[in-house]
């Protein structure tokens, strides 16, 4: 089926649904779906995941535009083809991962402290509301000004303003050498020095703490990271060149993850102090994203990231839904709701 005959399919469900007062749930890979625990399984499910392709790539301009049910799988390689990356690693959570979904999703990886969250590399889409209209925003240079920048709203959205068809996305190119640099020392020394080592220009591309040690991703020299660090804390310092651990944390593969508790997303600013939570940590983006394993009941975690500025989030559970839900502050659920009405103004998109 062409392109255009998926698009006027998308179009007439959206409307069958505005005309029968019901809701849609837009699938792509469904690689995610755990991120909505609290939507019904009888939701009629849009399916997207046969809209596919790579539309546009333009190395020499750093730019690629795809289809959103374009596998990220093939988009990973032929941007390794080219020597160039997504920079802000997006997790796939699974082999039928699409790049409507990375995009809808809003997760990065590792790297996203010093290259970059997902909306940050969005130069422009293509979308359907909840009235139907194929709409376009943004292009496909990184200086585009001209009005507001719509497209990056697509970025963390979940599919509740529209589908998107289209995105332009900036790449970069592949750093030629990484290495990991490893340090035991404790939580709240490891905390002093990722602030530390936020605010300095080095080659770093992603900062962990786990079980002990403080991991640094980086592309220069040992020297110049060992520079910033107080040595007067350090021990047992090792240069590891194997980079599996950051696809493993990357992807909730490593043994952390792998628990029957529930495991909480925590977003707070990196200088925040621990957390008063009983509970197993990892840290990621240099003490900016928390992940926490606990038996905590949910305000307290809630509570805990609110203290600080911050949001908490349940990722996955084994409890029964509807799984609870921090409330947005007042200003914050007024803008949502305000963007939610003017995509989707009969609620279609859950």
């Amino acid at each position: 089926m062409c392109t255009h005959e998926l698009v006027s399919q998308f179009q007439e469900a959206i409307l069958k649904a505005r005309l029968e007062k019901s809701r849609l749930q837009i699938v792509g890979g469904d690689t995610k779906a755990f991120l909505k625990p609290n939507v019904p399984a009888s939701l009629t499910r849009l399916e997207i995941g046969d809209y596919q392709g790579i539309v546009d790539y333009q190395p020499s301009e750093l730019v690629l535009t795809a289809r959103a049910g374009t596998s990220l799988e093939i988009i990973n390689e032929t941007l390794a083809e080219q020597g160039q990356m997504l920079a802000f690693e997006p997790p796939a959570f699974g082999p039928s991962a699409t790049l409507g979904g990375i995009v809808a999703s809003g997760l990065s990886g590792p790297r996203r402290p010093f290259a970059g969250a997902v909306r940050d590399f969005v130069l422009g889409c293509k979308m359907i509301n909840g009235q139907g209209e194929a709409l376009t925003f943004g292009g496909q240079v990184m200086k585009n000004v001209a009005g507001y920048d719509v497209s990056r709203l697509m970025a963390g959205s979940e599919g509740t303003l529209g589908v998107i068809l289209e995105i332009s996305l900036k790449v970069l190119p592949v750093l030629k050498e990484e290495k990991t640099l490893t340090v035991a020392m404790s939580m709240e020394s490891a905390l002093a020095q990722m602030v530390a080592l936020r605010s300095h220009y080095l080659a770093i591309s992603a900062v962990a703490y786990e079980c002990g040690r403080l991991r640094i991703r980086y592309s220069g020299s040992k020297a110049g990271v060992l520079s910033v660090l107080d040595t007067s804390l350090l021990s047992d310092v090792r240069i590891d060149p194997n980079q599996n651990y950051w696809h493993a944390l990357k992807e909730q593969r490593a043994d952390f993850f792998q628990t029957t508790e529930d495991l909480w997303r925590i977003i707070v600013p990196p200088a925040s102090p621990v957390l008063s939570v009983s509970g197993d940590w990892v840290y990621d983006w240099a003490g900016g994203l928390r992940w926490l394993k606990t038996t905590a009941p949910a305000a307290v975690v809630f509570n805990a990231a609110k203290a600080y500025g911050g949001s908490a989030r349940l990722f996955r559970s084994t409890q029964q839904s509807p799984w609870p839900i921090q409330a947005l502050a007042r200003p914050l659920a007024q803008l949502n709701k305000r963007v939610k009405v003017a995509f989707d103004p009969s609620e279609l998109f859950v």
